[in-house]
């Protein structure tokens, strides 16, 4: 499994953040899969995150897991409009399933590339997950 997929995976919500304009913009996440071998996140077309991520799709996500140790994620979101990149997302456990359905127009997938992620904890350096 992804590395960055398999660590998000490892807490209840992360949070994502975007820019609009000039103002960050930050908010849980839950749902993350792995795809032909790169992590994807969703959201809903109508929501902000949506027309933040589609400005500038640079984004930032960080969590932190119970043991106390967090990741930070540097990314560019990619959409992915197959219908197979909705399904495989809709299948995971972690997947927004209740919400949506693989093409319904409203739901949409987002591949993460050029990722750079760190995990940290308060006692030794920060190490990076590949």
């Amino acid at each position: 499994m992804n590395k960055v997929v398999e660590e998000l995976k490892n807490m209840d919500v992360f949070f994502i953040g975007t820019v609009e304009g000039d103002q960050p913009r930050v908010r849980p996440f839950s749902s993350i899969t792995e795809f032909e071998g790169a992590p994807y996140i969703c959201c809903g077309n109508y929501k902000e995150v949506y027309k933040q991520m589609m400005a500038n799709p640079k984004i930032e996500i960080c969590g932190m897991t119970k043991n106390g140790n967090w990741i930070r994620v540097e990314a560019v979101v990619e959409r992915d409009e197959r219908i197979e990149a909705q399904k495989a997302m809709l299948e995971d456990p972690t997947g927004p399933s209740q919400l949506y359905t693989a093409g319904d127009g409203r739901f949409e997938v987002f591949k993460l590339t050029n990722v750079k992620a760190l995990r940290y904890n308060f006692y030794s350096a920060p190490e990076e997950i590949k």
